[in-house]
């Protein structure tokens, strides 16, 4: 073996068990919030396959919960709060997100109905707008970028094409609003 790097045998990882699961868990919820599902992801990885290991997962996962460590509901509008105030990102963007993060449909619901009750939509754009420091589109190219921009950060083509108008942007760039790719790249 050569200096340095380690057998295949010393490098994969040894089922933990019960008590060092836990301490893992813990810790991992120390450096970042995380749902119900994404700590089972990361614990996945450190269990023995099959029963044995969803149980443990099982106990885990209640024990933080009734500890109050590990709530997806908690998480969801702290999640809906950041992204709101700090990325002042739409409804759409912040549904995905927590989707993608496994959080329950019903709990999403819930949160982004309470979250996005108080600010209208064209208020939230307009603060993105600022935030990202967009300006009146000068020519179709323009546009699209700003739209693209819009759409990725969650607002409803409703709202945009509002902006626009306000912005006094050229009819034909709205018209080709609608041809414009939205996953094209800027």
């Amino acid at each position: 073996m050569a200096f340095g790097k380690k057998s295949r045998a010393s490098q994969e990882r040894q089922p933990l068990d019960e008590a060092a699961l836990y301490d893992y868990a813990v810790r991992s919820l120390g450096r970042k919030m995380r749902t119900v599902a994404e700590l089972r992801r990361l614990m996945r990885l450190r269990v023995e396959p099959g029963e044995t290991g969803a149980a443990k997962m099982d106990s885990i996962v209640a024990r933080l919960k009734e500890q109050r460590y590990l709530n997806d509901t908690r998480y969801a509008a702290d999640f809906t709060r950041l992204r709101q105030e700090n990325e002042k990102f739409g409804r759409r963007r912040v549904q995905q997100d927590l989707v993608q993060r496994g959080v329950h449909g019903d709990i999403i619901g819930k949160t982004l109905d309470a979250a996005y009750a108080e600010l209208p939509e064209p208020e939230l754009a307009r603060r993105y707008i600022e935030r990202k420091r967009l300006r009146k589109p000068t020519d179709d190219k323009e546009t699209a970028r700003v739209v693209r921009s819009m759409v990725r950060a969650g607002f409803s083509m409703g709202t945009i094409f509002s902006i626009l108008k306000n912005w006094n942007v050229e009819a034909e760039s709205l018209a080709a609003i609608s041809e414009i790719d939205l996953d094209a790249p800027e």
